[in-house]
Order: structure tokens, then C-alpha cells, then sequence
């Protein structure tokens, strides 16, 4: 869809117009989603929060600003939501199970036959490397690289200051690069 047209539907949205809200859940909830299962790492956890955030739509799109471009808002606005959800599943691990977290698994994306077979190596040993991360260098890790927000939106999702993120995205890139030299 062309910016015009999706400028239409965005605001069609904002009066409240359900098809348009389909509209905008039709063209965006696989980018939505694969976000949600990057971050959270689980299917289940992954479906309920892209749920969240298109039936959150209506009053998120009230802060919206035509400025920016939706998909990037919109993206922001589910990094936010996943966010949230991270820090509670923390706070409820740290309340009810001292285990570790379950780790964070990259979305599978659909691929002809030769490019997956081209692919699956190196992406089982990119994923093993990032599975491999603490938490705290795969959140700022998955918000720069797959969101593609910078390290001052990072920074105010994850409640830190920006030379902290940066010092997060850099520990996480070297770690991955001698995991991945490693192998």
C-alpha cells in the first residue's frame, strides 16, 4: 500500500472506523507478531501480545503523529508493549521461580527450498550465538536490529540511559562475534 492510501486508512483509524483498524491489522500483524515472538522468545506469549496491541490501537493511535512513519510507530508501540511484558515476566520470576529465563528464539521466516538450505546453517549458528545473550544484551540487541529504533528510543523503552544501551548493543555484538568464531 501506497503512503497516500495508508494515510487514508491511519485516518479512517483515528474516526474510529473498524474496517480501517482491519485494514491496518491486515497489512502490519506479521511484522507486529515478529516482533512479539523475537522479544518474547514464545508463540503463545508472542500471539497474545500482537492481540494486545491492535485491540490497544484505538487509543494508542491518539499519540500517533503523521510525521513519523506509522510502520515505525507502530513497531515502537509493540517494542513498548513487549517491554512491559518482560519486565513482568522478571518480577514474577523473581517472586515465584528463581530459575533462569527461557531463552529468546529469531522468528522463522518463509524461504524457497534453495535458500533454506543456503541459510539453515548460519542461521542455527546466528540464533545458538543470540540464545546464548543474557536478557539484557538480547532486548537492546532485537530493539536496535529488528525494530530499527535508535539508541536514545532504546534507552527511554528500557527505562536506561543511551550510554548504557550503547554499552549493551556493543558487550552483545562482541559476545555474538566470538560465539560465532567460535563455532
Amino acid at each position: 500500500m501506497d503512503e497516500a492510501n495508508l494515510q487514508m486508512v491511519i485516518s479512517r483509524a483515528m474516526n474510529n472506523d473498524a474496517e480501517a483498524f482491519g485494514e491496518l491489522y491486515q497489512l502490519f500483524r506479521a511484522r507486529v507478531f515478529g516482533l512479539c515472538r523475537y522479544l518474547l522468545g514464545r508463540q503463545e506469549e508472542a500471539e497474545d501480545a500482537t492481540s494486545e496491541v491492535f485491540a490497544r490501537l484505538p487509543n494508542a493511535l491518539k499519540s500517533y503523529e503523521a510525521s513519523l512513519p506509522f510502520p515505525r510507530w507502530l513497531l515502537s508501540v509493540t517494542s513498548h508493549h513487549c517491554v512491559d511484558k518482560l519486565r513482568r515476566r522478571q518480577l514474577e520470576q523473581r517472586l515465584f521461580e528463581p530459575g533462569p529465563v527461557e531463552a529468546l528464539t529469531l522468528p522463522v521466516r518463509e524461504a524457497s527450498p534453495l535458500q533454506q538450505v543456503i541459510s539453515d546453517e548460519s542461521r542455527d549458528r546466528v540464533r545458538k550465538a543470540i540464545d546464548g545473550l543474557a536478557e539484557q544484551y538480547r532486548v537492546p540487541l532485537a530493539l536496535r536490529y529488528y525494530s530499527d529504533l535508535s539508541y536514545d528510543e532504546i534507552a527511554q523503552q528500557l527505562g536506561q540511559s543511551r550510554a548504557n544501551v550503547a554499552t549493551l548493543i556493543f558487550r552483545a555484538k562482541q559476545q555474538l562475534r566470538r560465539a560465532l568464531e567460535d563455532v
